[in-house]
């Protein structure tokens, strides 16, 4: 789900490309390198735990509570299907990385 999440901030970072000319280009060249390096860093937090380095969970977990927060914000009229996938992602991602499973084979790594 991390990965997924990443691949689409990439994506969003490469759709404002477009955007970057005349008075927008500080503002644009800003939102590109945010979220480039945003998803960049969530693929490799994504990566690391799946080769079961715990480090990356909270990277993710703290991605996780910001996704649901903004999602919540788009709540009412027509963006209300942004808030419901924004925040099942999140709640979904929760779910997996607190899962006695995925907690135990993370906490073989401290062995």
């Amino acid at each position: 789900m991390v990965a997924l999440e990443a691949t689409f901030l990439v994506l969003q970072g490469f759709a404002l490309l477009p955007a970057l000319e005349g008075e927008r280009l500080a503002m644009g060249a800003t939102s590109v390198a945010f979220f480039l390096l945003y998803g960049g860093f969530l693929a490799y937090c994504a990566w690391q735990v799946y080769r079961l380095h715990s480090w990356a969970r909270s990277p993710i977990v703290l991605a996780q509570l910001i996704q649901i927060l903004v999602g919540a914000s788009f709540w009412g009229g027509a963006t209300t299907i942004v808030a419901i996938v924004a925040v099942v992602l999140g709640l979904l991602t929760l779910a997996g990385i607190f899962h006695p499973a995925s907690l135990a084979a993370l906490e073989n790594d401290q062995r």
